[in-house]
């Protein structure tokens, strides 16, 4: 609880920011007397950069990537390889995958994942937008997606949620291939040092040599 003598203004700052992630009572107060402490202009801004965040950046109509132009600059690239598909759970999935500088193809983000437990269904996903993407058009026409990568998380809740993309992707368009980041033993890992859940993706993802 904010202490009852502050000013109306540092005492709502203070609440605010109480609210962010990982940031207690004492870091909002912290945070609070720097920003007072602080230049105008300085704490003017990061309140303008802020309002810009909120007021600018949104989904990508496309991909739900987070974006300030629609579409975002992925799906807007005729370099990319459309055909090419990368489902993810959140945009900084996208992001992680993006920096590694190998994929060329496109991504759609879910936003979330399956969660029964959290009453978290398809529906409140953007599962229903990825079928209608890659599914006929009004007048039959097919969407030329060659392939859906499922890189969903390797927890319970994404190997559900990829379990369900898959039957439903079967059922749209069953002429796509439906394909999974490969899992196992990271390069230059010991075998004796690896856990049992990453030995048995590694033994079950087995390839051909």
């Amino acid at each position: 609880m904010t202490n009852p003598h502050y000013t109306e203004s540092l005492r709502k700052l203070m609440e605010m920011l109480a609210r962010l992630p990982g940031v207690g009572t004492r870091s909002a107060e912290r945070m609070a007397f720097h920003l007072l402490k602080s230049p105008k202009e300085e704490a003017l801004a990061l309140a303008d950069a802020i309002r810009s965040m909120k007021e600018q950046v949104r989904h990508c109509s496309i991909c739900f990537n987070l974006t300030e132009s629609d579409p975002c600059s992925i799906c807007g690239n005729a370099g990319r390889d459309h055909e090419v598909i990368c489902v993810v759970e959140q945009p900084k999935d996208l992001l992680q995958l993006e920096s590694t500088g190998v994929f060329k193809g496109v991504y759609h983000v879910l936003l979330g994942r399956i969660a029964p437990l959290e009453n978290v269904t398809p529906s409140e996903l953007t599962i229903p937008q990825l079928l209608a993407r890659i599914g006929p058009s009004v007048e039959g026409v097919a969407s030329g997606v060659k392939e859906i990568i499922l890189a969903t998380n390797p927890t319970m809740e994404g190997d559900g949620t990829s379990l369900y993309l898959q039957q439903e992707i079967g059922r749209v368009a069953p002429h796509i291939a439906i394909t999974r980041l490969a899992r196992g033993l990271p390069a230059g890992a010991q075998i004796e040092y690896s856990n049992k859940a990453i030995l048995a993706d590694a033994i079950s993802g087995r390839t051909k040599v």
